[in-house]
């Protein structure tokens, strides 16, 4: 199993964000989490990634519990994320965007970065020849050099999937990577997750309030209602669940 999640819980003063969060993720399968606005969604990520400590509960990645430690070891051990609101260096280039992420895998230390050793010298050509097949494969290559915050809004969006990607995660966490595009973006970015989960041999976790997105692309969705886990399974046992009905448009006829 990839990813184990038991009974994680989270309290915020006297409100229960999330209550008993429990999941299993396999090696290449790619998962939804929706729910209604304010179900606690994003708090799953904060807690999953180490940005917030869980009141309760564990997370265990490839068996080893990873609860609670700092974002920047979770994402060393191998789970990566995008966010709701684009969080990209805008001032950085393209290409410096994806460098920052991959940076962390470089084997040079202090030393070796103040004195341009030529174990330095060689990562650096490895991290940056990394970095550019990766925006070659999401067509981002052109425009390497450009200032970040110059790209269209679903090429922002990609870039941010792939500073995510440069991390080598097994596990990938995308909150709302749908927000805001067009139908053909959308279109786009469903074929480019497809795609990732097959070329990079990763699973990926997925907050998005696009059905027809998440109909088509999830093997298996898990519902969030207040915090709690109201409905697991296929797309199609979810859509049709009693509660899930109710949760989504009110009382289910």
């Amino acid at each position: 199993m990839l990813l184990e999640v038991k009974e994680l819980s989270k309290m915020f003063g006297g409100l229960k964000a999330v209550d008993n969060f429990s999941i299993e993720i396999k090696q290449n399968e790619i998962m939804g989490l929706i729910g209604p606005n304010g179900a606690g969604k994003t708090t799953v990520f904060n807690l999953l990634t180490g940005v917030y400590e869980p009141t309760m509960g564990y997370v265990k990645l490839l068996g080893e519990d990873v609860t609670a430690q700092k974002p920047y070891i979770i994402t060393e051990k191998g789970i990566a994320r995008t966010f709701q609101n684009i969080r990209l260096f805008k001032d950085l280039t393209v290409l410096q965007n994806v460098l920052v992420s991959k940076h962390f895998t470089v084997e040079y230390g202090l030393f070796g970065a103040i004195f341009r050793t030529k174990i330095y010298n060689k990562e650096e050509i490895r991290v940056r020849k990394e970095a550019e097949e990766l925006l070659d494969r999401f067509g981002l290559l052109e425009k390497m050099n450009l200032p970040a915050n110059s790209l269209p809004y679903g090429e922002q969006r990609r870039l941010e999937i792939v500073r995510a990607l440069a991390t080598n995660p097994k596990l990938l966490l995308l909150d709302e990577p749908a927000a805001g595009m067009n139908p053909q973006e959308t279109a786009e970015l469903m074929d480019l997750i497809k795609g990732i989960k097959d070329d990079f041999d990763i699973s990926v976790l997925l907050i998005e309030h696009d059905m027809k997105f998440v109909m088509g692309l999830c093997e298996r969705l898990v519902v969030l209602d207040y915090g709690k886990i109201i409905a697991k399974g296929k797309p199609e046992e979810v859509k049709n669940n009693p509660r899930v009905v109710e949760a989504y448009l009110g009382e289910a006829e």
